[in-house]
């Protein structure tokens, strides 16, 4: 068990990366669509491009989703309307009238010999009012709707709707049934009568329209003819018209939904996890291979596999909602956030295998496959210094432009004309370009969150008014301007062999912010001409020379600096020599331990670390130049750097010997410029 957990705890950061990778395998399988794939590319009114296809098994034509709402809209306006006929509200009228009647003649004696004829009219108005009924709402019915009134759950009678009479028609209606003989007084007395007693009897029987309804929708067939097994479908090079698109995609549709679904289910999963496994896989060969710092730190491969993951499930699901507006998923986002936190290249490397991945479950992959890789290119291509606002603006510009004119490109391929082009495509693009814009504060996120750095970080950190830069000029001010002339050399330096000069110019202003602790024990902070080493012993001396990394690296992460930037703290001085002072303890003593002379290191492991221990020691000895030429600067430069390079300082450092040239040339020029060199013109 013991050697198991030994085992565990020695790997255990393989372990971790072969769980994330398995993770986010099953992850990104599980978003994909839960069909296979149709392996034939089609659209309407362009030629088939593969062979001649045949049915490979018998299947229906389905109809398509038109069809069917056109089939359903006939439907419904064909179906009757169920109306419920209340027959006890006649009743109630007719006694309500009688009674009202004696009520509003009673005091008429115009009519006292009449008034009997008169109430036998009115009674015979509301019998004809109630022999259709009068309904209880106004409906929005067509009138020529067909109508089955229901009395006592009985079918009674069947008309239009236009037949029935509403309550806002009463007036009118009783207005033609009464008779024209009568004075405006007594009309208007039976008009009132009316509009007392009358009420509806009509409601409509919602239930069981829409359960008639329903059961006449559901007789509504889904396909229409058959295709037999072997039967041609379409010849190579012939145009596909609408007849051929409708049987295409019905085998599609066969395939996708009955095919996979039911008998190779658990193999197209399998299949859609090796794919998604190997592409995977190449992105962890490539970490190791070329980016081996990345590779070994987890929160760094978390990071990229979580932000491939995120695009993929952002696509997913715009898909699911509507795969119109596939192109509004700022997927540039990508190669932005790997570049400024990586570099280029691996920036690149995952978004083509990102692209590749979304070819699985997005419409038209070839199209939209080539738009997102030019997409990506270009992104790598134009995006420089991040950290300046208007450089991201004309980026994003110019990928937006790229997609519009690849997607012009393409329409007019398939179309051949321009007539037809769908204009809200190109807002699309823009709106991609617009999203892209959040990769700033994305990037901000992603700092706090996974504990990475950016170039918008740098150029924070590198302004000198920053409290630790601030309490470093005051506390050890000899320290602090050497290290603002060590970042103009390193700056210089690691732009002469393309390395990231805001990252080593940060790194070299903070590279010895432990000399604060004791800044006196430094030479350049000794401006009273008293040196405290003069009463220490060497190896006392060459324990505070030493412990400034130490302190500095203290300090930095109680600041909360980034941890690219403590690398430069602790990789500044690698393994080298306190030399002074251990010549001075040799004389005293044959049997002095090297060791206690010596930095802790780490050996500088990049180039931005390599550049800033050649700078640093260059610039720290080049106070020691006593009427400098061009001649001993030359000399003085070649001389340190030759020693770091036989003490193997920069052996795991990716940077070459072509490189470390450069190097020595941008700091002869610039140690030669501070020293004002000038020709010296015979007397």
């Amino acid at each position: 068990m013991n050697v198991f957990l030994n085992k565990w705890y020695k790997n255990h950061a393989l372990g971790y990366k072969i769980l994330l990778y398995l993770v986010t395998t099953l992850f990104i399988v599980y978003l994909f669509p839960k069909t296979g794939k149709f392996r034939y590319s089609f659209e309407k009114s362009k030629p088939w491009q593969s062979e001649n296809l045949y049915a490979p098994f018998n299947f229906a034509i389905k109809k398509t989703n038109e069809e069917i709402e056109k089939e359903k809209a006939e439907i419904e306006s064909q179906s009757p309307v169920y109306f419920d006929v209340n027959k006890e509200v006649e009743r109630e009228v007719l006694v309500k009238y009688s009674n009202r009647f004696k009520q509003v003649f009673e005091d008429s004696s115009a009519y006292s010999i009449k008034n009997s004829n008169l109430y036998k009219e009115g009674k015979s108005i509301v019998e004809k009012v109630y022999k259709l009924g009068i309904l209880d709402l106004e409906y929005s019915y067509n009138n020529e709707r067909n109508v089955v009134l229901v009395i006592s759950n009985k079918v009674q009678n069947e008309l239009q709707y236009g037949s029935l009479n509403e309550l806002g028609d009463l007036r009118q209606l009783i207005e033609k049934l009464l008779p024209n003989n009568l004075s405006v007084d007594a009309k208007n007395r039976m008009i009132s009568i009316y509009f007392d007693v009358i009420k509806p009897n009509i409601s409509l029987n919602k239930s069981l329209t829409e359960k008639v309804l329903e059961e006449e929708l559901s007789k509504i067939s889904l396909t229409r003819g058959q295709i037999e097994k072997d039967q041609l479908i379409v010849s190579k090079g012939q145009v596909i018209e609408e007849d051929q698109y409708d049987i295409l995609n019905s085998l599609k549709s066969e395939y996708e939904s009955h095919v996979w679904n039911t008998k190779n289910y658990n193999w197209v999963l399998v299949a859609y996890t090796l794919l998604v496994a190997l592409a995977l896989l190449m992105l962890l060969l490539f970490l190791q291979k070329y980016r081996i710092e990345v590779f070994l730190d987890n929160t760094k491969v978390t990071f990229i596999f979580f932000n491939i993951a995120l695009m993929i499930l952002l696509t997913t699901l715009v898909i699911n909602f509507n795969s119109q507006y596939i192109y509004v998923v700022p997927l540039c986002i990508l190669p932005l956030v790997l570049k400024a936190f990586f570099d280029a290249r691996l920036g690149l490397f995952a978004h083509v295998l990102t692209v590749l991945l979304l070819g699985f479950i997005v419409p038209n992959s070839y199209e939209y496959m080539f738009l997102q890789i030019i997409a990506g290119m270009v992104t790598i291509l134009t995006v420089s210094e991040l950290y300046k606002r208007a450089n991201l603006f004309i980026s994003v510009g110019q990928i937006t432009f790229i997609y519009i004119i690849a997607y012009f490109a393409f329409f007019v391929i398939h179309e051949g004309q321009l007539t037809g082009i769908k204009w809200e495509t190109f807002g699309l693009f823009v709106l991609c370009g617009l999203a892209t814009l959040f990769v700033q504060p994305l990037i901000y996120i992603y700092e706090k969150i996974f504990g990475l750095v950016s170039d918008v970080s740098l150029l924070e950190l590198s302004d000198t008014n920053t409290k630790l830069l601030k309490e470093l000029s005051n506390r050890a001010p000899g320290t602090f301007h050497h290290s603002l002339n060590v970042a103009n050399l390193a700056e210089a330096s690691a732009n002469e062999i393309g390395a990231n000069a805001m990252l080593v110019r940060v790194g070299a202003l903070y590279h010895d912010i432990g000399k604060m602790k004791n800044p006196t024990y430094f030479t350049e902070n000794q401006s009273t001409g008293i040196n405290p080493h003069d009463e220490l012993s060497s190896k006392e001396s060459a324990k505070i020379i030493i412990e400034h990394t130490l302190n500095g690296i203290e300090i930095a992460k109680k600041n909360k600096l980034p941890d690219r930037v403590i690398d430069f703290i602790r990789t500044h001085h690698g393994t080298s020599l306190v030399y002074y002072f251990y010549i001075k303890e040799k004389v005293n003593n044959e049997l002095v331990d090297i060791a206690d002379f010596t930095y802790p290191g780490p050996k500088p492991f990049s180039k931005e670390t390599a550049i800033l221990m050649m700078c640093d020691s260059v610039e720290a000895a080049s106070k020691s130049l006593k009427e400098p030429t061009s001649t001993k600067i030359n000399e003085f430069v070649e001389n340190i750097i030759n020693k770091q390079m036989e003490a193997g300082q920069f052996l795991n450092a990716d940077i070459t010997f072509k490189e470390i040239q450069s190097i020595k040339k941008v700091l002869k020029h610039k140690l030669a410029n501070i020293y004002h060199l000038r020709i010296e013109y015979p007397e």
